[in-house]
């Protein structure tokens, strides 16, 4: 189970730093749009493309923030830590599918097997926390047992 926690949370890491780097890029290609877009006579054309070039930097400005307080949450996780209650970096089995709690990155695939990576701030990753192993939740219509945490 160890290994399986080390190898989400190098997941999760890699999402992040994706973003992060995407979010980068996007911002300095609107940088370098702006320095290269040539005042025209149509004074107009010009301006909008400035502002729309300065949305775009403002935008990814926030996602890249956003990405790196993500990170900082991710970074406080000892993926090597086994708990017998749900919290952040847990690994919880549930007879509707596994859950990592550590940041909200979506689906991955380990050894054929599915496992979402949610926030403790998502609404199933609230219901989780603090649940132990038999445990039960309702959440979206649906009853989860908790086989396992880890």
């Amino acid at each position: 189970m160890e290994n399986i926690k080390k190898e989400l949370y190098q997941l999760c890491l890699g999402y992040i730093e994706e973003r992060m780097a995407a979010a980068q890029k996007a911002i300095e290609d609107a940088e370098d749009a702006m320095k290269n877009d040539t005042k025209s006579s149509a004074g107009d054309k010009y301006e909008t493309g400035r502002e729309m070039a300065q949305q775009e930097i403002s935008r990814n400005k926030l996602q890249l923030t956003e990405a790196a307080r993500q990170k900082q949450l991710l970074e406080r996780i000892n993926p090597t830590k086994a708990s017998r209650t749900v919290q952040p970096g847990s690994l919880v089995y549930t007879d509707h599918g596994s859950f990592y709690l550590a940041i909200s990155a979506g689906q991955f695939t380990l050894n054929a097997e599915s496992f979402f990576a949610v926030s403790p701030g998502s609404p199933i990753g609230v219901k989780l926390s603090g649940l132990q192993d038999n445990d039960e939740i309702h959440f979206n219509g649906r009853d989860y047992k908790i086989l396992k945490v880890c």
